[in-house]
């Protein structure tokens, strides 16, 4: 079932999951908040998306977001498996067994049936005159980019592209699980343009649809729905062809609508792509931050752009990347009509993009009269609203400063409303965890010790007067056997291939790194370690004590003298060697 828990696992933010049940305040890259399993008044329990995983001080307990729901439910991996599919909304039964093996051919005969579906919309529209005017005159549409999206036609024969992959010898379930039937059997296209939706790497996934000839009971646009391969949460259109463009500018635009795509491409301006018909979603910008940390909207400026502009923020502020808004020139309803216009303006229009804050801030001005109490009002409430999803301070301070210009209100007056807004806000309550409250982990100071040792190199001298076997367990032992020898910093990018295994592990020090050891300076990394190594010899020579005087005894319980007195000379090295140690 690995397949089906990197599917869910992907489809979940785990701190989301984790924040059904602990209240979880967000500390730099990660979130933590209090054990939920443990009575404490100090939080030391985090979360790290971008590692994936929780990691609980106070237990030393930690994992990925299965075993969280395994710990707080009390299920087996089975049933916390299920637990999770139903929320992230997979279909568990595609990946049993017997279902597996078939899925890897479900998926690759949907996409060669959509590869040869693109190729015969494409023929279709060189023999469709009255398409080709409507791609070429009417949308202004260049060969060029006809040729790179790969623009076609859909003719309007119920039935053309069925027929024609019956020749190619596709069932009607390999069509539908590509998304290509309608739900009476026939094309699910019919007398539109084809603009295919390709991934990253330009395989086609699915369609967009836009009518030709108008039809005021049919809609302007449809979308292939929801298949093995397509995925309109995560498919960000033209990203094949703006890869390059976005590494080179170091931003990337979304837009509204496919065809403004299409438009800045053949203006040109190649680092523009779109969400593909739907809201802008965490994975849209995962994918994209992965390019560039700098992202540019070109939302409509009415109540519906303000709105998607307010849920992108925090969005981005997750995502860790910088977010600013685009404001097309009055008259222009798109930047494909702006584009139609003047090129030049929409390009201007991209390098003037104002911070996203500051834009929503500017909206709600325009609309709300502050001379008035009640405009001052609605634009401090929503203004606080906004820059509350702010994660930094001093960000948060700065439009802090701009409403209060802006309102003509006190920064006293607001930051008191914004108190008063915190202690209003009505919290979902955490789900019961049903687990027991967990003993502590005796040995956890020793993965305080691996926690400095990976962030810092030169500490890892003091592991010379200890060995590999002196620490609790398997992965301990088999991290400092590496360390003894590794000359590196060790970071979630940079995990050395022999220690893939221990991944999960590794991870979960690193974030005690983020949370603890990060902001130290290189003595008192050392100094600590040197510390911790001592407790580490202490303990392993008390713990070898025990078992020598365990055995001395059964020694002298059969009269074995010869082991006996063996034991009590390896005895007597043992404690000049403890009473060194104290030293």
């Amino acid at each position: 079932m690995q397949d089906a828990k990197e599917e869910v696992r992907s489809r979940l933010n785990i701190e989301d999951v984790i924040g059904e049940y602990v209240q979880l305040q967000r500390a730099g890259r990660n979130f933590k908040g209090l054990s939920p399993f443990s009575q404490e008044r100090t939080p030391s329990f985090f979360v790290s998306p971008e590692k994936h995983i929780w990691h609980d001080f106070s237990s030393n307990k930690g994992g990925d977001v299965f075993s969280f729901v395994m710990e707080v439910e009390g299920l087996d991996f089975k049933a916390a498996l299920e637990h999770l599919a139903r929320k992230a909304g997979v279909d568990l039964s595609q990946y049993q067994s017997t279902v597996q093996q078939g899925l890897a051919k479900k998926k690759r005969r949907a996409s060669e049936a959509l590869e040869l579906a693109a190729h015969y919309y494409q023929h279709t529209l060189l023999k469709n005159q009255h398409a080709l005017e409507y791609v070429f005159k009417n949308r202004g549409i260049s060969k060029g980019m006809v040729h790179d999206f790969r623009i076609g036609y859909a003719p309007s024969s119920g039935s053309a592209l069925t027929q024609f992959l019956r020749l190619k010898r596709f069932t009607l379930q390999e069509m539908r699980d590509a998304g290509l039937l309608s739900s009476r059997g026939g094309d699910m296209f019919r007398g539109r343009m084809m603009i295919p939706l390709m991934d990253g790497q330009g395989q086609v996934v699915g369609f967009t649809a836009r009518l030709v000839d108008a039809d005021p009971k049919a809609p302007k646009y449809i979308n292939t729905p929801q298949t093995l391969l397509y995925d309109k949460s995560r498919h960000v259109f033209g990203l094949h062809l703006a890869k390059e463009a976005i590494r080179t500018v170091d931003y990337a635009v979304i837009v509204e609508g496919n065809l403004d795509v299409v438009s800045s491409h053949q203006a040109g301006i190649r680092q523009v792509v779109a969400t593909a018909g739907t809201a802008m979603t965490e994975q849209h910008l995962k994918v994209l931050s992965r390019l560039t940390g700098n992202i540019k909207l070109a939302f409509d400026g009415d109540k519906a752009g303000l709105a998607a502009t307010e849920r992108a923020i925090p969005i981005a502020q997750t995502v860790g990347v910088q977010l600013q808004i685009i404001s097309l020139p009055e008259g222009a309803k798109d930047p494909d009509e702006l584009i139609q216009k003047n090129p030049e303006l929409w390009q201007q229009a991209a390098e003037q993009a104002e911070p996203a804050v500051d834009w929503v801030l500017k909206q709600y001005a325009q609309r709300y009269d502050v001379a008035k109490a009640e405009g001052k009002r609605l634009l401090s409430t929503h203004g606080i609203k906004v820059i509350q999803g702010l994660q930094d301070e001093v960000e948060r301070e700065h439009y802090m400063q701009r409403l209060a210009e802006l309102t003509g209100a006190s920064l006293t007056a607001l930051q008191e409303k914004a108190l008063r807004t915190n202690e209003k806000a009505v919290e979902a309550p955490l789900k019961k965890v049903r687990t027991t409250p967990a003993s502590p982990d005796e040995q956890a100071y020793q993965d305080n010790l691996l926690a400095i040792l990976l962030c810092d190199p030169a500490a890892r001298e003091t592991l010379k007067k200890i060995t590999p076997e002196a620490l609790e367990g398997e992965s301990r032992q088999q991290l400092t056997r590496l360390l003894m020898e590794y000359e590196k910093i060790i970071t979630p990018e940079t995990i050395p291939s022999s220690l893939q295994k221990l991944s999960e592990y590794v991870n979960m020090l690193l974030l005690k790194v983020d949370a603890r050891y990060a902001a130290w300076n290189e003595q008192d990394r050392y100094i600590e370690a040197a510390k911790l190594v001592r407790q580490v010899q202490n303990e392993h020579l008390k713990y070898t004590k025990q078992q020598l005087v365990l055995a001395l005894r059964d020694a002298e319980a059969v009269h074995d003298e010869v082991k006996a007195t063996q034991l009590r000379t390896q005895l007597n090295t043992l404690i000049k060697e403890q009473a060194h140690v104290k030293r």
